[in-house]
């Protein structure tokens, strides 16, 4: 099973370059990080991940660039890999994201795992205006068109949103970046099957095992090897040596965590009652305290 600390939420910017260090003295495969371009102060968009349907986050959250954040912690290590839990590209153009990535990616040594979604806050979409409608057919072209970029060779395309000809991005990463995609409706969970993953939101190992399953089911239909595709799930309930084992016999072994941060999903917490989260020492300390309880046994 492969760790990755999930860094969303952490204010203390200054921190992420230790923390990241941290987690790969303790063993973690990889750390996300998340991303909005703008936060909107009044929004009316349901939070689909709630049940009542609000952010849990305060609104004045930073959200620094991810690939340059990425791209510091890479700095500040040399074997933990990184991914965007999620990135919403479709709020960009295919060039910017796709030279932002592709420079992250050559200078982490091909360390970046590029894990994108559509969304889900309109009012984000309108602040920079663009259509919120079509953004899932938007994300889907910008994932065609990054890949061409991504050759560093001469390249052009022709479709619905984006048309050129005969254009050339460098740096190029060395290794094709692998995709990974988030969401749970429809049209996000076949864009994680014919790609190369899923990130997972909060569920029952039951839930994991069932939607999991219909994204392998859609890459065998699409005739596409199981091989090669990674669901990173998030699991809301107990990890164990049974959960292991029935998630190793589903070729699920990528699995996020965050030790110190009260979610409305909470299954376990690794500080102390009271302890202050915004404190590096706290974190560093419930990063080493999950390493001990459960990355040392079903690493």
């Amino acid at each position: 099973m492969k760790f990755w600390l999930v860094l969303m939420g952490v204010s203390e910017l200054e921190q992420l370059p230790e923390l990241a260090r941290c987690a790969e003295e303790c063993g973690f495969h990889g750390a996300t990080y998340a991303d909005h371009l703008v936060m909107p102060t009044k929004i009316s968009s349901k939070y689909p991940y709630t049940a009542d349907g609000e952010v849990f986050w305060p609104v004045e959250t930073p959200w620094p660039d991810p690939w340059i954040t990425l791209s510091v912690m890479a700095a500040a290590t040399t074997s933990l890999r990184f991914v965007t839990n999620i990135y919403l590209a479709a709020l960009r153009d295919p060039f910017t994201a796709a030279r932002a990535i592709s420079t992250a990616a050559v200078f982490s040594n091909d360390r970046m795992v590029c894990g994108l979604s559509a969304g889900w806050l309109k009012e984000e979409y309108d602040a920079v205006g663009v259509d919120f409608a079509s953004r899932g057919r938007r994300l889907d072209e910008m994932i065609a068109v990054m890949r061409k970029l991504w050759t560093g060779e001469i390249v052009s395309h022709a479709g619905e949103m984006f048309n050129f000809e005969d254009v050339i991005m460098r740096p190029a990463p060395k290794k094709p970046i692998p995709i990974w995609s988030g969401g749970t409706a429809k049209p996000a969970l076949r864009r994680a099957a014919l790609n190369d993953g899923w990130l997972g939101i909060p569920m029952t190992l039951d839930q994991t095992l069932e939607i999991v399953g219909q994204m392998q089911q859609m890459r065998a239909d699409a005739g596409l090897p199981q091989e090669g595709f990674d669901p990173c799930i998030s699991l809301a309930g107990k990890l164990d040596a049974e959960a292991i084992g029935r998630l190793g016999e589903a070729r699920i072994d990528h699995i996020s965590a965050m030790p110190w941060m009260p979610t409305p999903w909470d299954v376990a917490r690794y500080v102390d009652e009271g302890a202050d989260t915004a404190s590096l020492e706290v974190k560093k300390s419930a990063i080493r305290r999950y390493a001990d309880a459960v990355i040392h046994k079903y690493r």
